[in-house]
């Protein structure tokens, strides 16, 4: 992805509808496995995460990737013993591999310990004061079953960061 350039779902008052805010994420990020073209056992997790990054307009650099994950679980009906359940499920395990192999077959394994220990401190104070900002006025997006939410515009709007 070309980072002089941000992608429009990114932009806090982008008018996409979440579905052309996935299609513009894949189309600004061709080294990411689509997962419409997956079997639907590992879409349905893949796309999940795919949408999760419209939805809080994160990017797909190191700093947004790691961020992704906790604000999920802040926004999202999703929370850590969902992540814990699926991690060890042997159907849906597969799936979040090929996250993970994405990210090395881009960037190598040594890119990817170390950005992930570079970021870490300058985004722990930015968790930490986005969780308390928001604690009590958060609304809650499906994880899963994000479809219903696939032609709104400002798609964002349902998940109060």
């Amino acid at each position: 992805m070309n980072h002089r350039t941000r992608p429009c779902y990114i932009h806090k008052n982008s008018t996409q509808t979440l579905r052309q805010g996935l299609d513009e994420y894949y189309a600004v990020n061709p080294n990411v496995t689509d997962p419409r073209q997956l079997p639907p056992e590992f879409a349905k997790i893949l796309l999940a995460h795919d949408v999760s990054h419209v939805v809080l307009a994160c990017d797909t650099d190191m700093y947004d990737e790691i961020k992704l994950l906790p604000l999920g679980f802040w926004t999202s009906d999703s929370k850590l013993s969902d992540y814990i359940r699926t991690n060890r499920d042997p159907t849906i395990k597969p799936a979040i591999q090929i996250m993970y192999d994405d990210l090395i077959k881009q960037h190598g394994v040594v890119w990817l310990y170390s950005s992930i220990l570079l970021v870490l401190p300058r985004l722990l104070p930015e968790l930490v004061a986005m969780w308390f900002k928001t604690r009590g006025a958060r609304q809650y997006y499906p994880f899963l079953n994000y479809e219903p939410l696939l032609d709104l515009y400002s798609a964002r709007d349902s998940a109060t960061v």
